[in-house]
């Protein structure tokens, strides 16, 4: 199925607009055979505009659409009222419509809509009985089909591109740590050490960020992917650790850049090597555990908790070497190294 759904995309029939065109298709073929509509436009103009790549989105564009066609067709009862069809009140119902429209915040799509359908009902609602009532209803009709069409037929699911995004993220901030792990002593870079590295770093989290809002609303109001919130809520948990890994890398990276700016790796700490391997160390354990978040934990664990054990270590060692330096500067600065080492193991071993 899957390939199936690529190759049509290729060819520019994506999942959404076979979706959209079925529900405009079943939303007139239910007003008319249903509702008994003569001229139903209104069902499957309801369903084009409803119909989003997820459940979510779609009820929320139902919502704004039943609301705007309610208030088209008021103010346009209201002005038809008083005014037959005429250059004035085709001025007036158009503003009034589109005003409150926008008033109440609706989409761009839905506020031009309001105005269509206010312009049809006052052209034809006050020549015919209850037009203004089956244009509602046909309305109704085309946004619950769209719904239904959206959650019943392959509904989105967004996990796969939470995980692939988990799994950059883990090996970017793997990278990174190695990077500046390997940048010890660059007085020639100073504050600038490790900038186009972390930024790539933000960029990669930004995207598991993005990724996960957009699978919460592919599950939500969508029954038949409710099994996946479980699945979901660990990856949450995930990307959150992640996120604040991401912190302590970019801590890290000011820290090895005010060292190197003040020369102190040249006059204070000529032998990097140790805190060399206990970022290096650190850095691995990264990568493992965005692919344990994400794989069966029992494949990658083991793994990460030897990684782990073998970074703690490594920290303690280069934390030993600290009782060498004399100036507490020096000693803070690495201390505060240390430190960000320590909170990226303990996100890592929850």
């Amino acid at each position: 199925m899957p390939q199936v759904i690529n190759f049509f995309a290729r060819i520019g029939l994506t999942l959404q607009i076979v979706k959209t065109a079925l529900a405009a298709t079943v939303s007139w073929v239910v007003a008319t055979t249903v509702l008994g509509s003569e001229y139903p436009f209104f069902a499957p103009l309801a369903s084009i505009l409803t119909v989003q790549v997820t459940v979510a989105d779609s009820v929320e564009k139902a919502t704004q659409r039943i609301i705007g066609i309610i208030g088209g067709v008021a103010v346009s009862l209201l002005i038809g009222h008083w005014l037959s069809i005429s250059t004035l009140s085709i001025f007036l119902v158009i503003i009034i419509g589109m005003g409150i429209s926008r008033a109440l915040r609706m989409n761009p799509q839905i506020v031009s809509q309001v105005a269509v359908s206010s312009l049809l009902v006052l052209a034809f609602g006050l020549q015919e009985d209850g037009y203004a009532v089956e244009r509602i209803v046909e309305t109704v009709v085309g946004s619950v089909v769209a719904v239904l069409i959206n959650a019943l037929i392959v509904p989105q699911n967004a996990i796969p591109e939470v995980e692939n995004s988990m799994l950059a993220l883990g090996e970017q901030g793997t990278k990174t740590l190695q990077f500046l792990a390997r940048q010890l002593r660059q007085t020639d870079k100073g504050q600038l050490v490790g900038r186009q590295e972390t930024d790539a770093l933000i960029a990669a989290t930004e995207q598991s960020i993005k990724s996960l809002g957009l699978a919460e609303q592919s599950l939500k109001y969508n029954p038949f992917l409710t099994p996946k919130r479980t699945r979901l809520s660990r990856l949450a948990i995930g990307v959150k650790r992640l996120e604040h890994i991401t912190t302590q890398i970019r801590g890290i990276r000011r820290g090895i850049a005010d060292l190197n700016s003040g020369r102190i790796f040249e006059s204070e700490l000529q032998d990097t090597q140790a805190l060399q391997l206990a970022m290096e160390a650190t850095a691995v354990c990264i990568s493992l555990f965005s692919q344990t978040m994400v794989g069966p934990p029992e494949k990658h664990r083991p793994a990460l908790l030897a990684s782990i054990q073998e970074a703690e270590k490594l920290q303690n060692h280069c934390l030993g070497t600290l009782r060498s330096i004399r100036t507490d500067r020096t000693i803070r600065d690495v201390g505060s190294i240390l430190t960000d080492l320590n909170r990226i193991l303990a996100e890592a071993a929850h």
